[in-house]
């Protein structure tokens, strides 16, 4: 192994160690409330670790999800390393002279048709000639093909060496049972979303979760609680709450997709009014929504989302695997994926 590659493996051990000592002392991943979790003894009192992490349970989650982007990031730049320097020393030449081979003579030179198409694709933003930013566009277009050979050719090397990524998913215990939910109970995948009806990042991801469960049928399983944020959406409290009303009915999934496709709709009356018009029974939805039922349950969704470290909609776990925003459908189907490949592996 190359000095090079021996500087990039120690960076992701180090990293590495950092994560897995922090997840191997956190009871909520896993580990012991044993004497090297009590961080200090206050007139006899034990101060654990897990007493000083519900302090700020949002914060916490957030720390352990960077540190493991830290180590997923710096292991596969070492993996990538790694490949290439196998295949370097089997073709004895170096790193550098196999991707001149391999990578940068197969870049082409972009054509005047590409360099004009861009320019008039971004012409506004620009607001410059042509002539003076040819120069530039020309060398985008060389460095996005040079990143589309280089990846391709590392997809070559990966089929041909072969690579088994260990690293173990960080993941959060988020309870799904007893909440609405699409697909069957036994399904591999559970989704669980944390949304707020008036949000319209939440309107944004529905079309990629509608095409996960057309593609992935009985696979996934889809589960909707409710994280309704009130400092900023005045209607997003009495818009879950009728939700929960209308589950009552056995409606739920129709009413949130009728206060999704008119979220200018979302005031007490016009909730009632769209019950009315989806055939529920409109006098017990009112008293329903009226009476406020629902908001300790609510509430305890709320609580259940802020310690989890969510501080935004939506909120995706898939299999306890945290994804913020409105996620497009590749996003969320690689992670499927993945989880789809680990529980195969485990089999």
């Amino acid at each position: 192994m190359k000095p090079g590659s021996l500087k990039v493996l120690a960076v992701i051990a180090i990293a590495a160690l950092a994560v897995w000592g922090l997840l191997q002392r956190s009871p909520s991943y896993g580990g012991n409330a044993a004497a090297a979790d009590v961080l200090a003894v206050v007139g006899g009192v034990e101060l654990t670790r897990k007493d000083v992490e519900a302090q700020n349970p949002d914060q916490f989650q957030q720390a352990r999800r960077q540190l493991h982007q830290l180590t997923e990031q710096t292991l596969d730049q070492a993996i990538r390393r790694q490949l290439l320097e196998l295949e370097a020393e089997e073709r004895r030449i170096s790193v550098q002279e196999l991707l001149a081979a391999e990578v940068d003579a197969r870049v082409p030179e972009p054509s005047e048709a590409q360099v004009d198409s861009v320019y008039q694709a971004y012409r506004d933003q620009l607001d410059l000639p042509i002539d003076s930013v040819a120069g530039r566009i020309r060398d985008f277009l060389r460095s996005q093909s040079r990143q589309d050979y280089h990846d391709s050719f590392l997809a070559v090397l990966t089929g041909q060496y072969g690579v088994e990524n260990r690293l173990e998913m960080p993941r959060t215990d988020v309870a799904s049972a007893g909440f609405p939910s699409r697909g069957p109970d036994d399904a591999p995948v559970t989704i669980v979303e944390f949304g707020d009806f008036e949000c319209p990042f939440c309107y944004r991801v529905i079309a990629a979760l509608e095409q996960v469960l057309a593609n992935y049928g009985d696979q996934v399983r889809l589960v909707y609680r409710q994280f309704p944020l009130n400092s900023i959406h005045r209607h997003a409290q009495k818009a879950a709450e009728a939700s929960l009303c209308a589950r009552e009915q056995g409606r739920f999934w129709e009413m949130h997709d009728a206060m999704f496709a008119d979220q200018r709709a979302l005031a007490v009356d016009d909730l009632k009014q769209t019950a009315v018009r989806l055939g529920m029974d409109g006098e017990a939805f009112g008293a329903c929504l009226d009476d406020g039922r629902h908001v300790d349950e609510i509430a305890d969704d709320f609580e259940a989302g802020r310690r989890a470290g969510i501080t935004g909609t939506p909120a995706l776990f898939i299999n306890g695997r945290f994804l913020s925003g409105a996620q497009p459908y590749d996003v969320i189907a690689r992670v499927i994926d993945d989880e789809l490949r680990r529980i195969e592996g485990r089999q």
